[in-house]
């Protein structure tokens, strides 16, 4: 695929589980569907909210090529393989080339840091250099990785060390950083911007699109914002950004993964609970999330 071009909404996609935790592999082609049939710009599996790192190696390898089976060049999809052994995430990003993967991304270990810029661009050149010709994605989520990065500092040491570094993935509230890349990149990186209740901040920043949880389930919201921003209806884009912050203010008291599994069952593309040590929801409140949901419209304004 043309990597000029890529840019969009794409759904970081959720793991289907079955009620023991197992794998739920059949229920990805209709899932994928579903995304693809709404206007999904690209696939991003594995990451955090596919819980990736809950689940083994082995498990990641079946994941990443149900679902590039599934999309079957509809849409790209990206493979998140991040690992605090990074000797794992090669032989993960080995398999994302192999079974035909558009891009892979990674995270920085997240027990053992890197303690340099240096030591983060070593640790990712060995990840990247097994599937040197698929685009890299960093995914730079500060909360997560607890990593105090000079964004400028790794910017220009990964343009000569990681030749197939091709974006960041920005989940961040501090635009200024955003801003910052794209200046210090001269455009050449991309920035997808991974906060989704702060889309409209991201694209009026620079971001060149996004990668998200929310846009699983409530993908036609965002498409109307990303079009009343396209159109200069800047009032019209920030009324429909609060409605997405007033839904994940409503389901962020279940837990993150958690309410957004739920909601995905409601929605009718079922893909069971959460993997432990994560909460799985009891069917009361489930059914409490979704009067919630009920009471805030968001069948209403986020599913059309």
């Amino acid at each position: 695929m043309n990597t000029e071009n890529w840019s969009g909404l794409i759904a970081a996609t959720f793991t289907p589980m079955k009620d023991n935790g197992e794998l739920n592999i059949p229920a990805i082609p209709s899932i994928v569907n579903q995304l693809v049939a709404e206007g999904v710009a690209g696939l991003y599996v594995c990451g955090g909210t596919g819980e990736g790192i809950s689940l083994t190696n082995n498990e990641r390898m079946i994941v990443a090529e149900a679902y590039i089976k599934a999309a079957n060049g509809k849409v790209p999809v990206f493979i998140h393989v991040g690992q605090d052994s990074i000797f794992a995430a090669r032989e993960l990003a080995k398999h994302a080339l192999a079974n035909g993967a558009d891009g892979i991304s990674a995270m920085t270990p997240t027990y053992f840091k890197p303690n340099s810029t240096r030591a983060l661009v070593d640790s990712l050149k060995v990840i990247t250099e097994a599937a040197p010709d698929l685009p890299f994605i960093y995914y730079h989520f500060p909360a997560k990785s607890m990593l105090q990065l000079n964004l400028d500092e790794f910017v220009e040491m990964a343009g000569d060390q990681l030749p197939s570094m091709y974006a960041i993935k920005f989940t961040d509230s501090k635009v200024y950083d955003l801003q910052s890349i794209l200046h210090v990149s001269n455009g050449k990186l991309k920035v997808f911007f991974g906060t989704d209740e702060m889309l409209l901040t991201g694209l009026l920043a620079g971001a060149s699109g996004a990668i998200g949880s929310t846009y699983n389930f409530a993908l036609p919201l965002y498409l109307k914002l990303i079009e009343a921003w396209k159109d200069n209806d800047l009032v019209k884009a920030q009324y429909l950004q609060n409605l997405s912050v007033t839904m994940v203010k409503t389901f962020a008291p279940f837990g993150g993964i958690e309410g957004q599994k739920a909601i995905m069952s409601l929605v009718g593309m079922e893909c069971g609970p959460t993997r432990l040590p994560l909460n799985i929801l009891s069917i009361s409140e489930i059914e409490q999330l979704r009067q919630q949901l009920e009471e805030i419209g968001f069948f209403r304004w986020a599913r059309s």
